[in-house]
């Protein structure tokens, strides 16, 4: 098939779509890609593809190492399509803004790696300063859900609704004992299940302050420029082109909720009916066909995947 681009966004995954082998068979089947993954390692100064290809599971799975490897699976991936992919706008899920801003020429590619791989060190850092947790909470709506933790969440103990992954899927982020708290409520106010995440790191969340400064400084200090294409902001939820506003909003994600319901109705708004997911995985292809009806979800992280897309 042939799609619209007219009619198509492009988007871009997070954490916990990463496994050892992403992007290999991308790499040995487009030179495109392949450049994109030596690039990389020549950025980061050893092999970190051969990392994302070998694993080991432990390594991948540090947030350190699973950022930059979303990010180059997805830039890769971007790069094979080649210049004519031009959606009418592109949105990530938390860590993916950054891959979603590289691709609209926003950052260097260089430059966007770079951002990444602090962003890791840094919300590694914080969870090891200041530990907490993250649950996901399924069945409860935003407003119910903002309540429970505000009644859960006391001045030294803090938890927030960190992802509005789409209705009925929300995460909620903070001290693993008002998180405690928190799911406990949830429960009461009829969510079909509260899990813990297997994460230490409260993203999204007050439990990021310890790190803001040195991530605004990062940001502060990486060449933004305007983006070629609109990037619909994870704080936002409104189209960002601007350096400064795509800056802004960067910043802002550290500790505040991904509005990722927000973004995909408005797009949808816009009148666009087609998400290619470029990268690992098709979490997000999932999520979308959970906000709207009628759409069509299209994965790009697989030699296979391109032969559907053209």
């Amino acid at each position: 098939m042939t799609i619209k681009y007219s009619e198509t966004a492009f988007i871009f995954p997070g954490q916990g779509s990463q496994g050892v082998g992403m992007g290999r068979d991308l790499a040995a089947a487009f030179p495109a890609a392949r450049a994109v993954f030596d690039e990389a390692d020549s950025i980061l100064g050893f092999a970190f593809s051969k990392m994302m290809w070998e694993g080991p599971d432990s390594d991948l799975n540090d947030t350190l190492n699973t950022q930059p490897a979303l990010f180059i699976h997805s830039l890769a991936a971007f790069h094979a399509l080649g210049p004519e992919a031009a959606p009418v706008f592109m949105a990530g899920h938390s860590l993916g803004q950054l891959s979603a801003l590289t691709a609209a020429g926003a950052l260097s590619f260089a430059d966007g790696l770079r951002l990444v791989r602090r962003r890791g060190e840094l919300m590694k850092r914080a969870g090891e300063r200041n530990p907490g947790g993250m649950a996901a909470i399924l069945g409860v709506d935003i407003p119910t859900l903002d309540a429970v933790c505000a009644a859960a969440s006391t001045a030294g103990e803090i938890v927030q609704v960190a992802n509005d992954n789409c209705p009925g899927q929300v995460v909620i982020s903070g001290h693993k004992a008002a998180l405690e708290r928190a799911m406990l409520g949830a429960k009461a106010a009829g969510a079909k299940r509260a899990l813990p995440l297997a994460v230490s790191i409260a993203a999204h969340s007050p439990l990021m302050d310890s790190i803001q400064t040195e991530w605004d400084e990062a940001v502060g200090a990486a060449a933004f420029c305007e983006a070629h294409i609109p990037v619909v902001g994870n704080v936002s939820a409104q189209p960002l082109t601007k350096a400064e506003d795509l800056r802004a909003d960067v910043r802002a994600q550290m500790q505040n909720r991904v509005r990722w319901t927000e973004s995909v109705r408005w797009m949808n708004a816009q009148g666009v009916g087609i998400f290619v997911e470029v990268g690992t995985g098709s979490v997000l292809g999932g999520l979308v066909k959970r906000i709207v009806e009628g759409v069509l979800c299209l994965p790009l992280g697989n030699p296979q995947d391109f032969e559907a897309l053209k």
